[in-house]
């Protein structure tokens, strides 16, 4: 049975203190230039947890200003990469001692699962730290052979001021996707929190000092989109902008970057991710597998496995199973133990998942499961599962975020290939087979950036992510994204007594 949720988190949690309410500038926390705040909820109640500085275009000035002298003149960009990477190796040691603190921001600001934050997020957020802190000492060019009487070599700079433009659906986890390979490089920053999750940013803010990351390095504006996000995107200062969410925004920041000074951009963008199930899998894994790719974090997740595919052969087998275990999904507060699906993020997503939901059923997909509020109080939305949806329904073909699921049967493995690439994303897609040809098959035929095998949500630090088509460019972890803030730097000379001399 779905579980009830707890009238109050004092069962589970002691509820922490909001220390830190204001703009992070130069190093010091400050008030906004108007004097403006804006309220940030509790989505498991609906109830104002703080009111937070509301950043503008004059903060983000003042942001930059500081960013920009701190990579011009300041020690940031000069340090040697192991004296980089020690500063790196003690923020991430402050993060597991706040882990606790950190994880509970994330949950009362964002209703992610306590649990989670303690297990995963916020110790994979430190570790991440501490692969590019790695990394930091062994960025470096190569040399050339050139053709004609000539040495040449290349640099790899830094590419100076960069902008971080991150969403509410994992606070911390994208904060330091961002951050930590452009702190490796050598770049100063402005960081702009979702508005919905300003909380745990500006506690890492607070953490950066203390680990000794010089003032002007980190600064975090809290605001919104099209004030605070717009005035980075288009800031003539800015060499750069690192942009996760959605599609339609992603293209104002880059009408902004081609309107302004041509800054580099990357874009991790929307998705439509399918899940693909062939009749030679363990139906009980498949199950498992698809109620994950889709109820993970209440759906709110860019490669969220919504579009499930499966072969003829099992497909009435797997929907059964499907219900069994959604039956089993306890919904409910995030900080219980047993909880697996918390609330939606705020008021305007759950309307957003609901009214999805009202399209699915009046463009004829059969509601199997789900499809209403839970509780009176709060943005909790039940596990939804749709059947019989066809390729050109909204629900198949936009990025609904949230626990809502879209079943589709296919006979070929080219039915199924051509189905999986029949949407504007192509961020992941999952393949469920024993059979290792359909596997390699399919794999390489699907446009999308990454691609889970018999698994999903296997990211891991050293593994490059990001997408094609409008799902964007650029990649996030890995090494490729440690080169998203280089510069190449090409240096020639000629060779002793060449007749260029």
């Amino acid at each position: 049975m779905e579980g009830e949720r707890n009238g109050s988190s004092e069962a589970f949690m002691k509820i922490p203190e909001i220390k830190f309410k204001k703009l992070f500038i130069n190093g010091e926390f400050v008030d906004s230039i108007s004097g403006k705040t804006f309220e940030t909820i509790d989505p498991r109640t609906g109830e104002v947890i703080a009111k937070i500085a509301e950043g503008e275009k004059e903060d983000v000035d003042l942001a930059v200003k500081a960013a920009r002298e701190a990579f011009d003149y300041g020690p940031w960009p000069r340090l040697s990469g192991s004296a980089r990477a020690k500063i790196l190796m003690k923020l991430a040691n402050l993060i597991d001692e706040n882990a606790e603190e950190l994880a509970a921001l994330d949950t009362i600001d964002a209703g992610k699962l306590f649990s989670r934050g303690m297990d995963r997020d916020i110790p994979a957020a430190a570790d991440l730290l501490r692969y590019y802190a790695g990394a930091a000492d062994k960025i470096h060019g190569e040399t050339l052979k050139m053709s004609g009487e000539f040495q040449a070599y290349t640099l790899l700079e830094p590419v100076g001021v960069v902008g971080h433009i991150i969403p509410w659906n994992f606070p911390t986890s994208l904060f330091f996707m961002k951050v930590s390979p452009a702190l490796a490089a050598g770049c100063t920053m402005i960081v702009k929190p979702a508005e919905q999750t300003p909380l745990s940013a500006l506690y890492h803010a607070h953490l950066a000092k203390q680990a000794g990351i010089p003032n002007g390095v980190l600064n975090v504006i809290t605001g919104f989109g099209p004030t605070a996000g717009a005035a980075i995107a288009s800031h003539m200062d800015v060499d750069k902008v690192s942009f996760t969410g959605s599609t339609e925004v992603g293209r104002l920041v880059m009408q902004a970057a081609a309107t302004t000074n041509l800054k580099q951009i990357s874009l991790e963008l929307g998705g439509k991710s399918p899940l693909i199930i062939f009749d030679d899998a363990d139906v009980d894994k498949a199950a498992d597998l698809a109620l994950l790719g889709i109820l993970h974090n209440k759906g709110e997740v860019c490669v969220a496995g919504s579009r499930v595919l499966v072969q003829e052969g099992i497909y009435d087998e797997l929907v059964k199973k499907l219900l069994e275990k959604a039956k089993t999904w306890v919904v409910g507060d995030p900080f219980d133990p047993s909880v697996r699906q918390g609330p939606q993020v705020d008021k305007t997503q759950f309307e957003k998942i609901l009214s999805y939901i009202e399209h699915g059923k009046r463009e004829g997909a059969t509601l199997l499961t789900g499809g209403e509020r839970y509780g009176e109080k709060g943005y909790y939305i039940k596990p939804t599962i749709f059947s019989n949806v066809m390729d050109d329904m909204l629900i198949a073909r936009d990025e609904i975020f949230g626990p809502v699921m879209s079943l589709m049967k296919f006979k070929t493995v080219e039915e199924a290939i051509k189905r999986a690439n029949d949407t504007r994303y192509g961020l992941a897609a999952g393949i469920v087979t024993n059979n290792l040809n359909i596997a390699n098959t399919v794999s390489r035929s699907v446009k999308a950036g990454i691609i889970w095998i018999n698994c999903y949500f296997a990211f891991d630090k050293d593994c490059p992510y990001g997408g094609y088509k409008m799902s964007g460019f650029g990649r996030d972890m890995g090494l490729h994204a440690l080169h998203k803030y280089l510069h190449v730097k090409s240096v020639v000379t000629p060779i002793y007594n060449s007749p260029w001399l």
